[in-house]
């Protein structure tokens, strides 16, 4: 649904051109959203019905993977290129869990980054900070990182669905080298990745129509590709598979699924 309250939206937001935070909103049925993201999801909609159950397998993966971080005793995340911190996103899952765990949000989206601002107030163990992912000495250097995030302790990684937005000029690799050295040994690193060898549908398609409408340009990679991504990281069983098949214990709805599950998904643990 659309939003109806604008009272937090900013001078500084376009609403003229889409998102890829909100346009994910609008698939998973959130409300901060504007109409020109509404139209490219239904224009991808109408190419590939798949794409909102995929997004929705993705956020149940982010679920998995943040409890399994705080049964292995993590109590603080950074989570890179969050999106909106809407209802059921990492905060509330890992502080409902221990409501000792410290989250900072990290997205260049600038609804994205008002409404955490608004969703966030009054939680002083939870910080939207404004910051591109691929500068990681930035995100790593900002003053809301330093304030809720100790790197001398392990830390909770997460990347979901971002990776896929870095063009090989940005050279990810070297993005994910950063953000691994700075992690202490017994960290996590959670992962998901459009997986271009897991698309049976119109994927050049939906490429292009996301390319020639939104400023975040689609990467899509291989296995292979998502794998190297992991370097550093010892993968948790059953290591790099599709979203639906990570940890999850609804079998059925995985298989009913996997048609439409073109997500890589992955918890690692730093070596």
């Amino acid at each position: 649904m659309p939003v109806t309250d604008d009272s937090w939206i900013t001078d500084e937001v376009d609403q003229l051109k889409p998102s890829a935070a909100r346009l994910y909103d609008y698939l998973l049925g959130g409300a901060h959203n504007f109409a020109v993201d509404r139209a490219l999801a239904e224009k991808l909609l109408a190419m590939q019905p798949g794409v909102a159950a995929s997004a929705r397998m993705n956020r149940a993966f982010m679920r998995r993977a943040v409890l399994f971080m705080v049964d292995q005793g993590i109590r603080q995340f950074l989570d890179l290129g969050s999106g909106i911190p809407t209802v059921g996103n990492v905060h509330e899952i890992a502080q409902q869990a221990d409501e000792r765990c410290r989250i900072v949000y990290v997205d260049y989206d600038d609804v994205a980054v008002a409404h955490g601002h608004l969703l966030l107030e009054g939680n002083d163990r939870a910080a939207m900070l404004a910051g591109d992912a691929t500068d990681p000495r930035a995100v790593l250097g900002a003053r809301e990182t330093k304030r809720l995030i100790d790197f001398n302790e392990p830390v909770g990684l997460l990347a979901l669905t971002l990776f896929h937005y870095f063009s090989p000029q940005q050279d990810p690799g070297r993005v994910m080298r950063h953000y691994r050295d700075a992690l202490p040994a017994g960290s996590y690193l959670g992962m998901s990745h459009i997986g271009s060898d897991l698309v049976s549908w119109d994927l050049e398609g939906v490429i292009n129509q996301v390319n020639s409408s939104s400023p975040d340009g689609l990467y899509p990679r291989p296995h292979a590709e998502v794998l190297d991504l992991l370097t550093g990281f010892e993968l948790e069983p059953p290591g790099l598979v599709t979203t639906s098949r990570w940890r999850s214990n609804r079998f059925d709805e995985a298989a009913e699924n996997q048609r439409y599950d073109i997500v890589y998904a992955a918890v690692g643990r730093k070596i």
